[in-house]
């Protein structure tokens, strides 16, 4: 059987929707939002409800400071594009005085304020980390894989960069595991044992089980891991983004493994003798990634966070009492 290949977000053509978007006039965004808040009612409200709250937890009202909002007149690109754009694509329905905290990147340190951001840690307070959907072209990679669980070599994959210390000790324990093909592809100067060579999404396919491994933030292969017909393995999840990783269950959504990925051996050995309990995973993964496969509705979800976001920080209120 042969893979769909279909296995990366298209950049180009991501770049030139936000080039094309930035020569639609105002009052047509303006008129477009009202359109798009109307048809809350033609969805399941209570479920897009509690998925703002989700992303934006503050229901109480805040201020912003003065020396780091930036309003959407001065919204400017200064670097990392990606995260530039897919911030835009939402300011341009909101008026230009409008003000915005935000931070791009990977960084997850929280702000005694509320701020824009694409990841946050899921324990404690939180709330002033407002998740939204960052980065997408990278991140919400979800993929068509034509082969079931059952045809697939019964071994776990990973490749990525392993400059952080638990990526670096995972990758010497296991790379030479006879149930594992399992390698870093950071560029150095020594060569090491455990260098790998870059392995395609497609490639990976070929696995029963594909390791999730978070880096400074969430792990990026998450997405299209969790929509293909592997078995998603990996330690609790520390951070969370616009999939809501927080939400995820052990042994609903995913394997847990143990912080030192110990029990890998064990898990593998598992769920090759049970493939119907992994099946039975593999199926409620794709029920979570469902929800993130509908555009309109994400466009909507992404709207009324920052709606709740100016009318908390006092500012779509006032606009409206202009």
């Amino acid at each position: 059987m042969t893979l769909i290949q279909r296995h990366k977000n298209n950049k180009v053509a991501f770049y030139s929707r936000n080039i094309l978007r930035s020569l639609t006039p105002k009052l047509i965004y303006h008129r477009r939002l009202q359109y798009l808040l109307n048809t809350l009612d033609s969805y399941d409200r209570q479920y897009i409800v509690s998925r703002v709250n989700y992303y934006l937890k503050h229901n109480d009202a805040f201020s912003l400071p003065d020396d780091k909002a930036v309003s959407i007149k001065r919204y400017r690109k200064k670097g990392q594009s990606a995260y530039y754009y897919d911030l835009k694509e939402y300011l341009h329905y909101f008026d230009r005085h409008f003000k915005v905290t935000y931070r791009f990147g990977d960084d997850t340190h929280l702000e005694p304020y509320p701020f824009l951001v694409k990841a946050r840690p899921i324990a404690g307070d939180n709330a002033n980390a407002v998740l939204f959907k960052l980065n997408k072209v990278r991140h919400f990679n979800f993929i068509e894989d034509s082969l079931s669980f059952r045809e697939k070599t019964d071994k776990a994959v990973w490749r990525g960069a392993a400059y952080q210390p638990h990526r670096a000790s995972f990758v010497r324990q296991y790379y030479n595991h006879p149930l594992c093909d399992i390698g870093q592809t950071n560029p150095g100067d020594t060569p090491q044992p455990w260098d790998k060579g870059f392995m395609s999404i497609a490639e990976q396919l070929g696995y029963k089980f594909i390791l999730c491994i978070e880096g400074n933030d969430v792990a990026t292969n998450l997405k299209w891991a969790m929509s293909s017909n592997s078995l998603c393995m990996m330690p609790k999840p520390k951070y969370e983004t616009w999939f809501m990783e927080g939400t995820l269950k052990a042994g609903v959504h995913y394997v847990e493994l143990k912080d030192d990925f110990s029990d890998l051996e064990e898990k593998i050995h598992y769920y090759n003798q049970h493939p119907e309990a992994a099946e039975a995973i593999i199926a409620n993964a794709h029920e979570h990634v469902h929800q993130f496969c509908h555009p309109r509705q994400e466009k909507l979800i992404g709207l009324l966070v920052l709606k709740k976001y100016f009318e908390l920080s006092g500012q779509w209120q006032r606009e409206a009492n202009k």
